[in-house]
């Protein structure tokens, strides 16, 4: 697949990039992208909830009723869980939720994620760039020129570049990563994908390393 390179003044330039069909032009696979994705999100939570069972809340640990005749249902001490205030029966206890995911598995899943937003065409290339200082308003201009403003957008860098990650920290909706840190999620958590010029050659060695 061929896409033409525009410039940060949203002109397309006279130069075109040929991305890599065993990258972008595969067969997406739905399972291993939900897979992924379940993973990444898996790995990001805390597990750090936690309610107190019986033994764990203070009271007293004396019989409040008889254990028969009364008509109700039967109960100990006031930390009984039929009790307002009492202990909770299976409570969630801190857990890690993490699991592991092969690597050719997540190879795939970011190559099925890719292949569909280059199928949805989905995919800006812009000529390399930078900023001579972080300035938020220009980054703004740049989604204007390239008619991508008010989206949710995953800018893709060759590599790190801090005036222009900062320029983008404060815009919602923007993420900013370099081309080896791409994620299944990542991807398909946005509307357009706009890479760099030389990020297309550093996402080919990636895969086919």
């Amino acid at each position: 697949m061929e896409l033409s390179v525009y410039n940060i003044k949203g002109e397309v330039t006279d130069k075109k990039v040929t991305l890599d069909d065993s990258i972008f032009g595969i067969e997406p696979n739905d399972h291993v992208i939900w897979l992924d994705v379940k993973q990444y999100m898996a790995n990001r939570r805390q597990g750090t909830h936690k309610s107190k069972e019986r033994s764990e809340i203070a009271g007293s640990t004396r019989k409040l009723i008889r254990q028969k005749g009364s008509g109700g249902a039967r109960r100990g001490d006031i930390k009984s869980p039929v009790l307002v205030g009492g202990g909770r029966v299976f409570g969630p206890k801190p857990r890690d939720y993490s699991f592991k995911v092969n690597k050719k598995v997540k190879a795939l899943a970011r190559k099925s994620a890719l292949s569909l937003k280059a199928k949805n065409n989905a995919i800006v290339v812009v000529e390399d760039f930078t900023f001579d200082t972080p300035k938020t308003k220009q980054f703004v201009e740049l989604t204007k020129n390239l008619q991508l403003a008010d989206k949710k957008l995953l800018f893709i860098l060759p590599n790190q570049n801090k005036n222009v990650y900062l320029s983008a920290r404060n815009l919602g909706g923007i993420n900013v990563v370099t081309a080896s840190d791409i994620n299944t999620y990542k991807i398909m958590d946005c509307a357009s994908l706009v890479m760099m010029e030389s990020s297309v050659a550093v996402i080919d060695n990636l895969f086919k390393a």
